[in-house]
C-alpha cells in the first residue's frame, strides 16, 4: 500500500513464485474444528505492522481483552515495520522457520502469500465469522483461487487532508474539488501565507489518484493487458510534474517524503497532503491540530475524468506452518469482530470492514470515520492477483526519476511498462 517492498525483495518474490518450498510449498488443509473453543491453549505470535507509538497501543489493549476472554491462549506481540514485514515474512516462510502464527498482511500481499502456499486456508474455520457482514471490497482481497486466506481487519483509501486555517487565510473556505482547483489553491496558500500549498509523497500508492482521475490504471485484469503506459497516465504524470514546476508543490525528496509531508502538515509548513485514515492519529499530535476542528478531510480532487482513490487496507492471515492453528483461529476471529473494529475506529479512526460495525455508536461518534466512509465507498478496487504487490516498485522508481529530473512523464511510463512485462508473463 503506502510503504513499499525494496527492489531486491521484488526479485526474490518472483523467484519464490517459481520455487516455493520450505514452510509453504504446499497448500495446507483446514485444521479440524474443536468442540469447545474455550478449552483451546497455545501461544500465538502476531506480527503487527501498525506504528507502535500512535496505533500500537490500541491493538495491544485488544490483545489484553482477548487473553482475558481466552485464558488458555497467550499472544506474543511483535511490531514489524510495514515496509519490512512482507520481505521478512516471505523469508521466514520460505525457510520454514521464524514466521509468525498470524501476520497483519497488506491487502496486496495476501494473494501473493496465498499463491506461494504460505497461508492457511480459512474457509469453514472459526477464524471467519459471519462472512456476509464484511464489505465486499475488503472481503475480495482475502480470496485467491476460489478460497479464503485471510480476514479483513481494516480498510482505507486516500483523501485530501488539509489545514483549514491556512486555506481560509488564502481565501478558500472549501477544499478544492478538482486538480485544477488544487493547483490554484496551493499557489494562493503559498502567495498569501508563506506556507507551501501541497506536500507530495513520492510513493506509487499516492500517484494512483492522479492516474484514476484521468481514467488510467495499471492493468486491465479482465483482458490480461498492461495499461500503465497509456495516454491517460501520461496526462496524470504530467499533472504531477506541473504541480511541482509551477510551485504549487515544492520539489519533494525522493526518500523520506512521507515523513517530510506529514511533518510539514503537522507544523503548519504545508496546507495540504494526500493521506489516509491511518495517518490521523499521528496528525492530531501536531501543533497545528491541537484543535482537531482545524483539520479538514475531503475526497481527492478530480482529474479530467473523475475523482478516484485506491482501495487499501490490512487483513489478518495465518501462517500455514503454524503449530497453533486453533489458537490462531480464535485470535483472528476476536480481532475482526464488529466490537474490536469499533474500538479501533473510536481510538485511532481506522475504518471497519464489517457493515454492522458502522451502526456502533462508537463508530458513528467518530467524525473522521464518518467523513472517510463515503470516500471509501467510491474507492477504486486494485487487482487482487499474486503479482499485485510487485507493481509498486517499478512505479516508485519511475516516480523518483521524474521528481529527480531524470525522466520525462512519457519516458517514465515507458520504462515502467517494460518492467511490468517482466512481471506479468503472458500479458499483452
Amino acid at each position: 500500500m503506502r510503504r513499499l517492498l525494496p527492489a531486491a525483495a521484488v526479485v526474490a518474490a518472483l523467484a519464490l513464485v517459481i520455487s516455493a518450498c520450505g514452510g509453504g510449498g504446499e497448500t495446507a488443509a483446514p485444521a479440524p474444528s474443536v468442540s469447545d473453543p474455550s478449552k483451546i491453549t497455545g501461544e500465538v505470535t502476531w506480527w503487527d505492522t501498525t506504528r507502535p507509538d500512535s496505533e500500537g497501543p490500541t491493538f495491544q489493549a485488544l490483545i489484553k481483552e482477548f487473553e482475558a476472554a481466552h485464558p488458555g491462549i497467550k499472544v506474543k506481540y511483535v511490531n514489524v515495520p510495514s515496509d519490512q514485514a512482507q520481505n521478512q515474512f516471505q523469508t521466514a516462510a520460505q525457510a520454514g522457520a521464524g514466521a509468525p502464527d498470524v501476520i497483519r498482511s497488506e491487502v496486496a500481499w495476501t494473494p501473493q502469500f496465498a499463491s506461494l502456499g504460505y497461508l492457511q486456508p480459512l474457509d469453514g474455520s472459526r477464524a471467519v465469522d459471519n462472512e456476509a457482514d464484511f464489505l465486499a471490497g475488503p472481503l475480495s482481497s482475502t480470496k485467491y483461487d476460489g478460497k479464503t486466506y485471510a480476514v479483513p481487519q481494516v480498510t482505507d483509501t486516500l483523501a485530501l487532508i488539509y489545514n483549514k486555517r491556512l486555506l481560509k487565510e488564502a481565501g478558500h473556505e472549501e477544499a478544492p474539488k478538482t486538480v485544477a482547483e488544487l493547483k490554484q489553491t496551493a499557489l494562493d496558500v503559498k502567495a498569501k501565507t508563506g506556507a507551501e500549498g501541497l506536500a507530495l509523497n513520492v510513493d506509487s500508492y499516492f500517484l494512483l489518484p492522479f492516474m484514476y482521475g484521468e481514467g488510467g490504471d495499471l492493468l486491465d485484469v479482465a483482458n490480461k493487458k498492461i495499461v500503465v503506459n497509456s495516454p491517460a497516465n501520461v496526462r496524470a504524470v504530467e499533472t504531477v510534474a506541473d504541480l511541482i514546476s509551477s510551485g504549487a508543490a515544492p520539489k519533494p525528496a525522493t526518500t523520506e517524503s512521507y515523513a517530510n509531508a506529514m511533518t510539514a502538515l503537522k507544523e503548519g509548513e504545508a496546507a495540504m497532503i494526500y493521506n489516509g485514515p491511518w495517518a490521523l492519529s499521528e496528525i492530531y499530535q501536531g501543533k497545528e491540530f491541537e484543535d482537531k476542528d482545524n483539520l479538514g478531510i475531503a475526497p481527492v480532487p478530480a482529474g479530467s475524468v473523475k475523482a478516484g482513490a485506491p482501495t487499501g487496507g490490512w487483513n489478518l492471515a495465518i501462517y500455514a506452518g503454524s503449530k497453533n492453528i486453533p489458537a490462531a483461529y480464535e485470535f483472528v476471529r476476536f480481532m475482526t469482530t464488529a466490537e474490536a473494529q469499533a474500538k479501533i475506529a473510536k481510538d485511532i479512526s481506522l475504518l471497519p470492514t464489517r457493515t454492522s460495525a458502522y451502526a456502533n455508536p462508537d463508530v458513528q461518534g467518530n467524525a473522521d470515520v464518518a467523513v472517510f466512509k463515503p470516500i471509501m465507498d467510491t474507492a477504486v478496487p486494485r487487482p487482487w492477483i499474486p503479482e499485485g504487490g510487485q507493481l509498486f516498485q517499478p512505479l516508485l522508481e519511475g516516480y523518483q526519476a521524474l521528481v529527480g529530473g531524470d525522466s520525462a512523464p512519457a519516458d517514465m511510463l515507458k520504462k515502467v511498462d517494460e518492467q511490468y512485462r517482466g512481471i506479468m508473463k503472458g500479458w499483452s
